[in-house]
């Protein structure tokens, strides 16, 4: 780190000296941490589009430039030579792994597959049509209560054990979510099977017939998955972090991310995607009225825009060819959905309103059409999002629990409702 400089504030008359911090990269924030206290003032920022909550080493995002590193190291080139779970590895544990530590963790991912059987009373509890973000949320907390002895983690050992039980796990809760409600019958993790291949395993396989996933396949679920191996602080990790930054155990704090995940806004993007398609399909809208509608905000256009990129998101670019390349190898189709897919971002490119506001394809656009693609329904689009966010929701629960710095989070508000008023009796009301 560079050596603090300082800005100066000047307000009714006076002035005060702020702190500069010097990122590895090119971001210099304020340190307003002693703002209140030196002047009474407090800053407003709906949205913490421009506050700083944390230092972390983690993700570093360059929005101007188009740059994701994982502990710097490059995605795209991750994403060409790795897996998701060395990648995962990297983001949780700070350094991509020998070999003899990824075959520890595989294992130990190997062995922590399975769920207790009472969890499965659990799952059982929930109705047929219940959403599987809402079971994979609650079985994540319900799970911890199994395991208290690490709700309290104190070493690199029992981190280590803790991410491999969620890590394993939630493909497993996802998978059996899935087949909950499509009345099937459950399939029990294959431990000679590596992680995506085994998850697509227990999401497709039936009775006297084993879904074998293609190469390609897997390798895609792979990819999507490392495009979203940490986010950095977007909403549902920001959850993780404020959650845990009250003690909260990983369980719950994960649990947490993945409700602020749900939204329609948020990891539910890539949902409303498919389905602003399928209403083009089914003739209940067109293109144009889609695009005019975004125009005239009476409508939103899914799939577009992003806070933080201001050029094209490197993820949007890798997921956008590992879809192009399953229809080239012939695992997906060049229909219907493609071709809409194609209009609205060729449309948008060319129209000055979503030019002139930055406003491209996201992660969510194609995501939809890949996840279709691999054959997941629509409601479980959110839960493999959550599958890819654990290991960067793992490693900001630790930055965050284990930081020198570490405070309750507790934002300011400016309050502006009804002064101090006097009770108004029944009768005078």
């Amino acid at each position: 780190m560079t050596a603090p400089d300082s800005a100066t504030l000047t307000y009714e008359g006076k002035s005060v000296s702020l702190p500069v911090i010097n990122g590895e990269h090119v971001e210099k924030a304020l340190d307003v941490r002693k703002l209140r206290a030196q002047t009474g003032w407090i800053t407003l920022d709906p949205g913490y589009a421009n506050t700083a909550v944390c230092k972390s080493a983690i993700t570093h995002i360059d929005g101007e430039k188009g740059v994701v590193l994982f502990r710097g190291y490059d995605l795209e080139e991750l994403t060409q030579k790795s897996t998701f779970v060395e990648t995962a590895m990297l983001v949780m544990f700070g350094e991509l792994p020998t070999s003899a530590e990824r075959e520890a963790f595989r294992v130990m991912l190997r062995d922590q597959e399975l769920l207790h059987e009472d969890l499965l009373s659990h799952l059982d509890g929930f109705p047929p049509n219940g959403h599987p973000m809402a079971i994979l949320s609650a079985m994540i907390n319900a799970m911890g209560s199994y395991y208290p002895e690490l709700y309290d983690i104190s070493s690199q050992d029992d981190f280590r054990l803790a991410a491999a039980k969620i890590m394993s796990k939630v493909r497993t809760i996802a998978a059996f979510s899935f087949r909950k409600s499509q009345g099937m019958p459950l399939n029990y993790p294959n431990p000679k099977l590596d992680y995506c291949r085994n998850f697509l395993h227990m999401m497709f396989s039936v009775p006297f017939w084993i879904y074998e996933a293609p190469d390609p396949i897997v390798r895609a679920l792979s990819i999507f998955m490392m495009c979203h191996a940490d986010q950095a602080l977007d909403t549902s990790c920001a959850t993780v972090r404020m959650v845990g930054s009250s003690q909260a155990n990983l369980f719950a704090s994960v649990s947490a991310g993945i409700c602020a995940l749900w939204g329609r806004h948020h990891g539910g993007a890539s949902s409303a995607a498919i389905r602003m398609f399928e209403d083009v399909v089914a003739g209940r809208t067109t293109v144009t009225r889609i695009l005019e509608a975004a125009k005239a905000r009476s409508g939103r256009l899914m799939g577009f825009g992003q806070r933080v990129f201001h050029v094209e998101d490197p993820r949007a670019r890798i997921i956008k060819a590992t879809y192009e390349k399953l229809i080239a190898t012939g695992y997906a189709k060049c229909d219907a959905f493609h071709d809409i897919a194609q209009e609205i971002e060729e449309r948008a490119g060319e129209d000055e309103y979503f030019a002139s506001r930055h406003l491209l394809p996201n992660t969510n656009f194609y995501s939809s059409l890949l996840l279709r693609a691999i054959n997941f329904p629509p409601n479980m689009y959110p839960v493999i999002t959550a599958i890819g966010n654990m290991p960067g929701w793992i490693a900001h629960w630790k930055e965050e629990t284990h930081s020198p710095d570490q405070r309750i989070q507790r934002p300011r508000q400016i309050y502006i409702g009804r002064k101090r008023h006097s009770y108004t009796t029944m009768e005078k009301r």
